[in-house]
């Protein structure tokens, strides 16, 4: 790909810095960019000599390597000066040079860096050797002491390898240290360098900087209002991801979480084999401890269907909403189901999900939303049903009960849990105030309304958007999800001991009262009605 970037990429783009994706830059890549100027007029590309004697050919018997200038050089961090590359006719250069030492030599070893290497023997004046410290090369066979022991400052670290990080060398440790360092760094830090980025801003960039000017930091509900406006840093599929196989019917479990709730994902694996899209909101430090939990895990390790993106933490309230847009917009099946982490579905709601959706012919332009009756239990280690006869007898016994009963059931009373027991076909139910179920809805559904941080009233409001849309709310009679005991979070602790919470929360209520005016009419009047009755919590 290197070699054919100067044809690839827009004609109007002067230069480039090309760099592998095992490189750690230890240094500003601004200072990389400031070596252009070092070209001569002829020279088209800056490298670093290669550090170890893989062109001088004496490393093993019978090592042939392609032709280089002495050491040769090494391809991690190239700089390309694509205009002069285009006038020195570089596509015809290069591919003369391959197929004429493919006669004499084998394929390549170390693929386009060969062909380079080739190149600049025949025309050493094409090239401009970078300072060692811009690539140091962390091979099997490295000679990079010699460099980095003169050097006051290291600028890019190579782990050129194959065994990358588990190479052997005696300075290894220092160098892997640097490495994990830079992982746990705090990234919002570096959006500091952007305040001198000489670009215009864009329209969107231009007006959140006024939202944020007219905030008033006296004001009792600023956190709210900032978290509101912020602007994470999202890491989309931030590990390896294979999409779903196309199924017309097929559904995504779609959810968010934190650190607090990590243990909880093996479990879910297990009771949903179908794929997900799961919101992670982590620190920089968090999502590489994340990244060791799925390594270390033989059940997380084995699924390629689990996309986790991550969301990167800052400000003080949990951005709920926006997290379960991110893991929304990333769903890639027609359906999905609309959870929260820390309940786990029937064994086999996925199937049964998927053939309910036929069955009720939801694609040929019905609009409903599919309600899974919600369950809790307050024991940490209980038989999991199996059944909907399972479950009934746990209910009976005690051991659990209906969703919130004890706390806000009016969040859960309209899915009518009397006429679910004996239920055995979809039923209709009407919306209510404060309903708020698990529902399967179409991946193009509403999406959550951001303005609801930490807790309360996040899923209300978009019960409310999907009624106000016309969806059917149907409960379906063989599925249930069950919501596992933890401790409480920060922001439900704060709703229940801070005053100032619970008035902040009513004010984004009333601010949706009136946008949902704005934008239905007449026809919001029902919910203006009925919302604006003295209310729970969530």
């Amino acid at each position: 790909m290197k070699l054919v970037l100067p044809g690839v990429l827009p004609p109007d783009l002067v230069r480039v810095i090309v760099l592998d994706t095992d490189v750690t830059f230890a240094s500003d890549i601004a200072e990389l960019w400031a070596l252009f100027a070092h070209f001569s007029d002829g020279q088209v590309i800056g490298l670093v000599e290669n550090q170890s004697d893989w062109y001088l050919g004496n490393l093993w018997r019978n090592h042939r390597p392609w032709p280089a200038l002495g050491r040769g050089f090494n391809t991690g961090v190239i700089l390309l000066q694509l205009d002069r590359l285009r006038q020195t006719g570089w596509e015809q250069m290069w591919k003369l040079t391959a197929a004429q030492e493919l006669l004499t030599l084998p394929a390549t070893s170390l693929a386009d860096q060969d062909i380079f290497n080739a190149v600049i023997k025949g025309h050493p004046g094409l090239v401009q050797p970078l300072p060692c410290v811009w690539n140091v090369q962390l091979s099997d066979h490295t000679l990079a002491e010699r460099c980095y022991l003169e050097a006051a400052d290291l600028k890019v670290i190579h782990w050129n390898s194959p065994k990358k990080l588990r190479v052997k060398n005696k300075h290894v440790e220092f160098f892997r240290n640097l490495y994990l360092t830079f992982l746990e760094y705090d990234g919002n830090l570096l959006r500091r360098g952007l305040f001198g980025c000489p670009s215009p801003p864009s329209p969107e960039a231009e007006q959140l900087q006024r939202a944020l000017a007219q905030l008033n930091e006296e004001d009792a509900c600023f956190e709210f209002r900032q978290q509101q406006l912020t602007v994470h840093r999202v890491h989309v599929t931030f590990l390896p991801h294979e999409p779903p196989p196309s199924r017309p019917h097929d559904v995504t479990l779609v959810a968010h979480l934190s650190m607090d709730r990590l243990q909880m994902l093996e479990a879910l694996c297990r009771h949903w084999p179908g794929p997900m899209s799961l919101a992670l909101y982590l620190t920089d430090a968090e999502a590489q401890q994340f990244l060791r939990f799925v390594e270390a895990s033989v059940v997380l390790s084995a699924r390629s269907d689990v996309a986790y993106h991550v969301v990167y933490r800052e400000g003080p309230l949990y951005p709920i909403n926006q997290l379960r847009n991110v893991a929304l917009a990333q769903a890639l099946t027609p359906y999905v189901f609309l959870s929260d982490v820390d309940f786990l579905p029937s064994y086999s709601l996925y199937d049964y999900l998927r053939a309910s959706i036929g069955q009720l012919e939801l694609g040929r332009g019905r609009k409903a939303a599919l309600v899974v009756p919600a369950f809790e239990t307050l024991h940490y280690h209980f038989t999991f049903p199996s059944s909907k006869a399972e479950l009934l007898a746990l209910l009976d016994a005690g051991s659990l009960s209906t969703f919130r009963y004890h706390e806000w059931p009016r969040g859960y009373a309209p899915t009518d849990y009397a006429r679910w027991r004996e239920a055995q076909a979809p039923y209709r139910v009407q919306w209510e105030a404060d309903y708020e179920p698990y529902v399967v809805v179409p991946r193009d559904c509403p999406r959550y309304d951001p303005r609801f941080v930490g807790f309360g009233w996040n899923k209300v409001a978009h019960i409310v958007e999907l009624d106000a849309q016309e969806y059917e709310l149907l409960v379906l009679p063989e599925a249930f999800t069950i919501h596992l005991p933890h401790t409480p979070s920060l922001d439900i602790s704060r709703f229940h001991s801070n005053p100032t919470y619970s008035e902040c929360l009513q004010a984004l209520k009333d601010e949706f009262h009136q946008d949902l005016s704005r934008h239905y009419g007449a026809a919001a009047l029902k919910y203006l009605t009925a919302l604006q009755q003295p209310r729970g919590p969530t």
